[in-house]
């Protein structure tokens, strides 16, 4: 009988092993419960995705923006803001940057205030260029006080360490400032002609009634009149003082 010869390159090679599958990385959902840096990987994979926010471990993605609920109140918050910071040496400002409080919790708040790092302020700018800890100061527009804004973040701000923290309830008609006080939120006081004055950006005032109703020349006039305040000019010398002395960040 005859007998077939294999030859040597006929023989069966084992098979090579397949290519590993490639992984998908889930996309963000609203009301997912993630970590911070899990969260924080399912956003940078998005990069269609303008704003979400992790509060407490769940993932908040706000509905499409509507114009006079919240982006031209939005606007107006940050040129408030604005027109203070280019005033005053060393405090800089930002609006929807995301930050990183704690493991639970990155937020994107409408607009923030803060003191430099090399002029004495208590944030961190990560390496790949983050806030880190809470700013001295930020704003959010909500649309009313049923918003989460007044409720999770408030206590997620509270207990960073945020001194003061605005919320414009649009629909409402009113503007709360809170302070940090020993460790809990209290209503700033406000004046007789409805102004508000920060404790912590000495000068930066607040006309909530010419806020509301758009009246932002008035707006623009409270701030210049806190700008030529004493009380202003002195806290600018002492960030000066703070950058001249150790310009290093904390």
């Amino acid at each position: 009988m005859a007998t077939s010869t294999i030859k040597p390159w006929e023989q069966a090679r084992p098979s090579e092993p397949a290519a590993p599958p490639t992984l998908t990385i889930p996309p963000l959902e609203n009301g997912d419960r993630l970590t911070r840096a899990e969260f924080e990987r399912r956003y940078n994979a998005m990069p269609h995705l303008k704003k979400a926010e992790l509060i407490e471990g769940v993932v908040f993605m706000p509905s499409p923006v509507r114009f006079q609920r919240h982006s031209n109140p939005h606007f107006n918050l940050v040129g408030w803001l604005w027109q203070y910071s280019a005033a005053t040496p060393g405090v800089v400002g930002g609006d929807n940057g995301s930050i990183r409080f704690d493991l639970d919790n990155m937020s994107q708040p409408d607009a923030f205030l803060l003191v430099l790092p090399s002029h004495g302020g208590r944030i961190r700018i990560s390496e790949d260029d983050y806030i880190e800890q809470g700013p001295e100061l930020i704003a959010e527009v909500a649309a009313s006080s049923v918003s989460y804004d007044l409720h999770a973040k408030l206590d997620v701000y509270r207990r960073s360490g945020v001194s003061e923290y605005v919320v414009w309830r649009v629909e409402e008609r009113a503007v709360d400032w809170f302070i940090l006080r020993e460790g809990r939120y209290e209503r700033l006081p406000i004046s007789p002609t409805n102004e508000y004055q920060s404790e912590v950006f000495p000068g930066l005032r607040l006309d909530t009634d010419a806020l509301i109703r758009g009246d932002l020349m008035a707006v623009i006039e409270a701030v210049r009149q806190g700008l030529a305040t004493a009380e202003h000019a002195a806290f600018v010398a002492r960030l000066q003082g703070r950058a001249t002395a150790d310009p290093t960040p904390p």
